[in-house]
């Protein structure tokens, strides 16, 4: 009977997991990025990881409220897809269409894109930043946001 090897691979052997980064990227990416991420950590026990390859923030250590889109797949633009209660995401997108969309893998659930290399309305972006947190943080969570 034949051994089977134990061993990993080495570092250099490993499958790249960093996703190839589009041409769209700017630098006011950048501090666009930052700003959405101020806005995401000032919420309760709210913390940063990078899933699929992007910043994603999640409640505590509960769901996802925000993901970054920066160019995934070579989209267009510089996104935040963000979970909504049932109906907001159709209210947005047909409100407008230019700023709001409804992005790949999340839009059955619910959830809406929100355009941000486009001079966004960062009061709007914090409203529904916020609005996000709300619709998938815990109670606990909920008491320290009001509190």
């Amino acid at each position: 009977m034949a051994q089977r090897s134990l061993r990993t691979k080495s570092p250099s052997q490993a499958p790249p997991r960093a996703r190839a980064k589009s041409d769209r990227s700017s630098p006011s990416d950048a501090a666009t990025v930052e700003r959405l991420r101020r806005i995401c950590l000032a919420l309760p026990e709210a913390n940063e990881r990078i899933s699929h390859g992007e910043p994603t923030w999640f409640a505590g250590k509960g769901k996802v409220f925000a993901m970054l889109d920066n160019h995934h797949h070579g989209a267009a633009h510089l996104s935040v897809w963000l979970p909504q209660p049932i109906g907001v995401q159709e209210t947005l997108v047909d409100a407008d269409r230019e700023r709001f969309f409804r992005p790949p893998y999340t839009s059955p659930s619910g959830w809406v894109g929100v355009v941000l290399d486009t001079r966004p309305d960062w009061d709007v972006i914090t409203r529904l930043v916020r609005d996000a947190f709300e619709h998938v943080a815990t109670r606990k969570l909920l008491a320290r946001l009001s509190g």
